[in-house]
């Protein structure tokens, strides 16, 4: 069973209240099922588990609403008209996510993301692709945003302009709910973003807006003149340094301005108004109920703003969470919510429980991977992950090296300083190394959102490009070639064993390099991130088996022996972790434990061999014999044993005398 429910504060009334207005609510409540009868015990059933914290949730939100009482009712009516309106397939996914949610702390779990068109063409082409999917041992598959988008720039797909139509360039919705149903007989999970921030400019709500419709004026956030912007404003801070910091833009078919916190043609939405969030959860569960399973909450700190804030983490944003959660519990509790939340590391936890986001990015490992690469030396890794890699039950991470966004240095300040490093010199370090600006750099990067005044910026590329094997290749250096493939692999097998969901950024698995063919296409030529959106290379050597040596064909082995192991050995589960203190700094160790004994991940960090000292195998693992489990040899421990450069191992307790 899924870990219990958080519940927001009670004034002291909130729960007789809660009680009160249920046994109100349930009589009209039972009458939208008079055409199912069958389904009304199950629904009844879920209020008694989840109105309460709906309520609280809600009245905590909008508690000073003259007509709270009402929109409450259209709220959970939603979600009942929703829950008859799904497939009985879906009713039996729901129904076995109620007995059991613990799936995403699963071993046996592996996610991939991609873009529709760039990796297959079209959401129909995508089961002739599954074999692709197999090999790797996918159960999670990610399509970067796919619903209808304003024409360019529209963001890569986040200026969504109808949250029911999918862009026509990918197909249609009848399209992605058989594509849906075809994987989940594959076992495969559908996620799909959710940009519930903003809208496009041109969303049918924003239209109607500036024809004069007042209710979905007030589904955004909208100023009559310069006296609110003027009091928000100097407490935001700077998102993208090329637009400056202005957050408000005058829109004269409005006659208003309208809050944009990221590009001018994404409105962002007024979420203090119960109606639109009633709106929203029915978008949710309208797409819920094509089959898809999982929701990336997208820009999840910002949809709450008030006066004198950073208008980022407010508790009310929180709020707005846990009360969807809650509601969408009453209808498909086979939905799970991903929280996209790139802010303070603390901040990205505190997304994180079963009645919140269930899953979450995990941007900190992200970023201290490629930092530990950088620097040799994994002594912020550690530092930072003994502090926040444990999760609640009932909730998991989701582990990447790469995604479709740039890399920004996320990791906490005061963790820096913690441990001696200056963290804004090190950043502009992180910067010069991965842009190749930093002698001796391997890396092929492109800075992202320069900032002059700050010198800082975030950074884009392949992985490939990143962990030196595009430099390599073009020099020729059969060496730095070799390194940079055990950069590559020692990062992916690491993501794979330390617990949560590990997501493979597809193309990374056969070490695309970067595209810069990105800079031809005036719609692209200004976004850096294109470089590492390449169009898959289905010719490659690494997919047709014609060359086993070459590069992407070692990644490719390489990637599908890791996911083979991870599905193997319950110890790399989302569960419990401790982080060893190695004395060698270029080392990075984790124990873990399963079903069949204790772990121990290693990895060196250094393209030199490392002596790994005495760090209590004997009392760890119980024996000096080490069975590795990623290279299936035994070694005997003794201090000093060597590893070698970019070194990966799962060690065991060993099965030899």
């Amino acid at each position: 069973m899924p870990a219990p429910y958080p519940t927001a504060p009670d004034n002291g009334s909130s729960g007789r209240e809660a009680a009160r207005s249920l046994e109100r609510l349930r009589p009209r409540l039972r009458e939208l099922f008079a055409a199912e009868p069958a389904l009304w015990p199950v629904f009844d059933a879920r209020l008694d588990r989840h109105f309460d914290r709906l309520f609280r949730t809600l009245r905590a939100l909008y508690q000073d609403r003259y007509d709270f009482f009402w929109h409450l009712e259209q709220i959970t009516a939603t979600a009942a008209r929703q829950m008859l309106a799904r497939s009985p397939d879906l009713r039996a996914t729901d129904a076995t996510a109620e007995a059991d949610f613990r799936w995403l702390r699963s071993h046996k779990e592996v996610g991939a993301v991609c873009y529709v068109d760039l990796w297959a063409g079209t959401l129909p082409d995508i089961p002739a692709r599954l074999d692709h999917l197999r090999a790797l041992g996918v159960t999670y598959l990610h399509l970067m945003p796919l619903l209808k988008t304003r024409q360019p720039p529209n963001d890569g797909g986040y200026a969504v302009s109808d949250y029911r139509q999918v862009e026509p360039r990918f197909g249609t919705m009848a399209d992605l709910e058989a594509l849906a149903t075809t994987l989940r007989a594959e076992g495969i999970r559908l996620c799909l973003d959710l940009v519930f921030n903003h809208t496009a400019d041109d969303h049918h709500w924003a239209q109607a807006a500036a024809a004069g419709d007042d209710e979905k004026c007030d589904y955004y956030l909208t100023f009559p003149d310069r006296t609110l912007p003027d009091r928000y404003q100097p407490h935001l801070r700077e998102i993208f340094p090329d637009r400056g910091s202005e957050n408000f833009l005058w829109v004269s078919s409005l006659n208003r301005y309208v809050w944009s916190t990221f590009y001018p043609f994404q409105w962002d939405l007024n979420f203090a108004n119960p109606a639109l969030f009633r709106q929203m959860l029915e978008e949710m569960l309208f797409l819920a109920n094509r089959g898809i399973s999982i929701l990336r909450l997208d820009a999840v700190p910002f949809v709450w703003k008030e006066i004198g804030t950073p208008c980022e983490n407010l508790p009310q944003a929180h709020l707005v969470v846990q009360a969807l959660n809650a509601a969408v519990q009453l209808a498909a509790p086979a939905l799970t919510f991903k929280s996209e939340a790139i802010v303070h590391p603390d901040d990205v936890v505190s997304y994180v429980s079963p009645g919140e986001a269930q899953l979450s990015y995990n941007p900190l490992l992200m970023v201290l991977l490629w930092e530990a690469l950088a620097t040799r030396d994994t002594s912020l890794m550690r530092h930072s992950l003994t502090k926040r890699f444990d999760l609640p039950d009932g909730t998991g991470w989701v582990n990447y090296i790469r995604c479709h966004d740039d890399i920004g240095w996320g990791f906490a300040d005061e963790d820096c300083r913690e441990i001696g490093i200056a963290p804004d010199d090190h950043r502009r370090f992180l910067n010069a190394f991965y842009t190749g600006r930093f002698p001796g750099s391997f890396a092929r990067g492109l800075p992202f959102q320069d900032n002059p005044r700050t010198g800082d910026c975030r950074i884009c590329g392949m992985t490939a490009s990143l962990a030196g094997l595009e430099a390599a290749t073009d020099e020729g250096d059969e060496q730095a070639v070799a390194l940079a493939i055990r950069r590559i692999i020692l990062m992916h097998g690491l993501v794979m064993t330390l617990g949560g969901i590990p997501l493979i950024y597809l193309c990374d698995e056969i070490a695309m390099p970067n595209d810069y063919s990105y800079r031809r296409d005036p719609d692209k030529a200004a976004d850096a991130r294109w470089v590492h959106r390449p169009a898959m290379d289905w010719s490659a050597p690494a997919l047709s088996g014609s060359d086993l040596h070459e590069p992407g064909s070692q990644v490719f082995e390489a990637l599908k022996a890791l996911t083979a192991l991870r599905r193997r050995h319950d110890a790399f589960d989302q569960g419990p972790i401790t982080i060893l203190p190695l004395d060698n700094k270029h080392l990075f160790g984790a124990l873990k434990s399963g079903s069949e004994g204790p772990v121990v991940v290693i990895a060196n960090f250094s393209e030199h061999p490392q002596p790994l000292d005495d760090w209590g195998v004997p009392g760890v693992l119980g024996t000096d014999t080490l069975d590795d489990l990623w290279t299936g040899r035994s070694r005997h421990f003794a201090p000093g044993l060597m590893l070698d450069a970019y070194a990966f191992h799962c060690f065991a307790p060993g099965s030899q005398p």
